[in-house]
């Protein structure tokens, strides 16, 4: 069994499934998909994504607003603390730093990033991070807020093995998308050969980043296969052991969802 551990449900294309998620959930189980967590961007969205998810036990969900979003509300810690009280979130964000998409002064997306922690922590809850070109004031943000007391998850990663070994010395795992099928990916596969066996999960960040063979289509949670199998190749390991890995240190990290 496997475990997407990010994907945004509310935002995949439902039109192969005869635009009813209730179909493409049952493709989901069919694709041996044990758990999906999906992951908040705004609050904008978020009841209507909290709607979409609430009849399925084996959706989990996180509360948070991306570090691009500009347009939206932007939430104090309190109200972090509030929506997070759901039973079904079972971590804060995606939230991090995006130096990649946003421009000039960012002090306010480095006072979103400490709220989102500062939450996190009151709740006892991981984080999800998002990080792009901005790995220095990532991890140093990480550290001053000490995060590593909450720990979570490094989404998406494409950084270096520099990175990682810091992101995991501070109680994080990774996780790797289907940018580890990549021909070009060749740091991030470096990476992928290296971290520990306990500490890396898989993911999609479906409908974004299709693995290849579908790079450039949209994605699907069902896609996270082929991001275990490039694991396993990489890892010179077998795509059972994978699958029985990443769903280990899932349900390690995110503890309430085998309670």
């Amino acid at each position: 069994m496997l475990i997407d551990s990010h994907c945004h449900l509310d935002r995949i294309d439902l039109a192969p499934y005869q635009n009813d998620f209730a179909c493409f959930m049952q493709e989901a189980a069919n694709s041996q998909l044990e758990h999906l967590l999906c992951i908040s961007i705004d609050l904008e969205a978020y009841p209507a994504m909290r709607d979409l998810v609430a009849p399925y036990p084996q959706i989990s969900l996180t509360v948070g607003v991306h570090p691009n979003s500009r347009d939206g509300h932007d939430p104090s810690v309190e109200e972090l603390i509030a929506l997070a009280q759901d039973a079904k979130v079972i971590g804060i964000g995606e939230t991090g730093l995006d130096y990649f998409r946003s421009e000039g002064d960012l002090a306010w997306q480095h006072q979103r990033f400490r709220h989102h922690i500062t939450a996190a922590k009151a709740l006892q809850k991981p984080l999800i991070i998002h990080t792009r070109e901005a790995k220095l004031d990532t991890l140093r943000i990480l550290k001053e807020e000490d995060a590593g007391e909450v720990g979570g998850i490094i989404h998406c990663f494409t950084e270096d093995w520099e990175f990682a070994k810091a992101a995991l010395d501070l109680n994080f795992y990774i996780s790797f998308s289907g940018i580890v099928t990549f021909n070009s990916a060749k740091d991030i596969q470096e990476v992928a050969k290296k971290v520990p066996a306990e500490r890396f999960l898989i993911e999609t960040d479906s409908p974004y980043l299709a693995p290849t063979p579908f790079r450039g289509r949209p994605n699907y949670p069902t896609y996270v296969r082929y991001v275990a199998e490039k694991l396993a190749e990489l890892r010179g390991t077998t795509l059972n052991k994978i699958a029985e890995s990443s769903t280990e240190n899932f349900y390690k990290l995110f503890k309430s969802v085998r309670s």
